[in-house]
């Protein structure tokens, strides 16, 4: 097998990132764009020792599960990594990888894994959902300002003027300040040179309010002319909420900085969620704060972890990573004490007032990393009933895992968007005396490869089974 070789395949499966998997003289074959189903040609780019990866050439004859994308830019762009794949298949892609990585890297049985997985929660559409539009700008080859998003594991700009993840309205306002740029004689910055303003152009938006932020992230710490950039935006949002400027010098590809300044309205938005359970809970969200990005399945998410929770009133619970408390405060409503823990510092401020807001004085929030803050005041609390955690991509620190297992939670739900570094934790938990008793696949992320996961697991009495192989 040689680069550029053209080969036929027939697809059998798809890898953790999307790409269709076939065979041929025993060489496993990656594609990209390819569909488990698939008859096609391609053609080799890259050649390993026992696998190689191909680009898709034609195909041949088209599997059951491939559909038109939505989006005329899905094959160039970053994004969207399976929007040639069926809604439902995606579905079962993503239910199959989080069952297999719990086989493979958490050393479970695969009958006990089958046993104990809920179905998958998927999205009524898929597309129109994201909250959060971010959105780099930068230079064509001609030298026009173009935004857009990044190409696949490149930070080469794929334009796009309208992401069918995004609202329309979010990407107008994308192209709204571009417009400003250009009245202003404005350049988008340059990752090479590190010169250029611009940066990215992040716009929020309450789904279940209507309110718009528009963030712009800049290579310094003004603009000029900030009327107009106001008067660009609100020709598309008239009732704009909140227009912030990012400030962002660094020369690296960290999107935001760590000071921002109100330029006009609020300094942070309103959404709320109401959980199955009829609670609504109301937040005010700044430029940094982390916020789930799929409001509607954020409350199927949230409901599912309260569920396995099982709070009567009188628990103590401990939230770490807990952003700016919409976990912490959707469980406040039904326990004794929360406790959360968050690294940025806007967050936990976020957090503070978002429980005044909700009426809730029975939480408290400390800011520092979970795997410091967690050691240092544990032994001066009382111990928690139920541990909350829903970590960054790489999961839970080693120091915060075992400072959760001398803590001994009857509970502990573990929130996750990477199912590998949760297989990963969960094997720690395991060998450690927490068994897990159920889990839940919960689609945030339609047409791409991500999704969130939510885990239930109790303290091991003598009695409990093993669940590893």
């Amino acid at each position: 097998m040689n680069k550029n070789d053209i080969v036929r395949l027939t697809i059998e499966d798809m890898s953790l990132e999307g790409a269709g998997i076939g065979h041929t003289d025993g060489v496993t074959i990656f594609v990209k764009d390819a569909v488990a189903g698939d008859l096609c040609d391609v053609i080799i780019t890259k050649v390993k020792k026992t696998y190689c990866f191909a680009a898709l050439k034609e195909v041949v004859e088209p599997s059951p599960f491939r559909v038109e994308p939505a989006c005329p830019n899905a094959r160039q762009c970053g994004g969207c990594q399976i929007m040639q794949v069926d809604y439902v298949k995606q579905l079962e892609l993503k239910d199959s990888i989080v069952a297999n990585n719990l086989v493979k890297i958490g050393g479970y049985d695969r009958d006990f894994v089958d046993s104990i997985r809920e179905p998958i929660l998927g999205m009524t559409d898929p597309l129109r959902y994201r909250n959060k539009a971010q959105v780099p700008v930068g230079l064509d080859k001609e030298g026009n300002i173009v935004a857009g998003f990044y190409g696949a594991r490149s930070h080469r700009i794929i334009p796009s003027e309208d992401c069918k993840l995004c609202s329309k309205k979010s990407m107008d306002i994308v192209y709204a300040v571009i417009d400003y740029m250009k009245e202003c004689n404005l350049a988008p910055y340059d990752e090479t040179t590190g010169k250029g303003v611009i940066r990215h152009v992040l716009v929020r938006e309450g789904k279940a309010t209507g309110e718009t932020m528009v963030c712009v992230v800049v290579n310094g710490d003004k603009l000029p002319k900030v009327d107009s950039l106001i008067s660009h935006v609100k020709k598309v949002e008239p009732e704009l909420a909140s227009l912030v400027l990012n400030i962002n010098t660094r020369r690296d590809n960290v999107i935001m900085g760590f000071e921002t300044k109100t330029l006009y309205g609020k300094d942070a938005i309103r959404d709320t969620i109401t959980l199955e359970n009829g609670d609504t809970i109301a937040f005010d969200i700044s430029a940094n704060s982390f916020y789930q990005v799929n409001h509607d399945q954020m409350e199927r998410l949230y409901s599912k972890a309260l569920e396995y929770a099982d709070l009567h009133g009188t628990e103590e619970v401990w939230d770490l990573y807990c952003g700016i408390g919409t976990i912490s405060l959707s469980m406040a409503k039904h326990a004794g004490r929360v406790i959360g823990i968050e690294v940025v510092p806007q967050a936990i401020e976020n957090a503070k007032a978002n429980a005044k807001l909700n009426g809730l004085d029975n939480a408290e929030f400390y800011c520092g990393e979970a795997e410091v803050v967690l050691p240092e005041i544990y032994e001066k609390m009382s111990h928690p009933d139920v541990i909350m955690v829903d970590p960054p991509r790489k999961g839970c620190d080693v120091t915060a895992l075992d400072t959760m297992i001398k803590m001994q939670p009857a509970r502990i739900v573990y929130v996750s968007c990477d199912s590998a570094t949760l297989a990963r934790d969960l094997k720690h938990l395991e060998a450690n005396g927490y068994s897990l008793q159920k889990y839940t696949v919960c689609d945030q992320f339609g047409h791409t490869t991500h999704t969130e996961t939510c885990a239930l697991l109790t303290y091991l009495t003598e009695n409990s089974q093993c669940t590893h192989q």
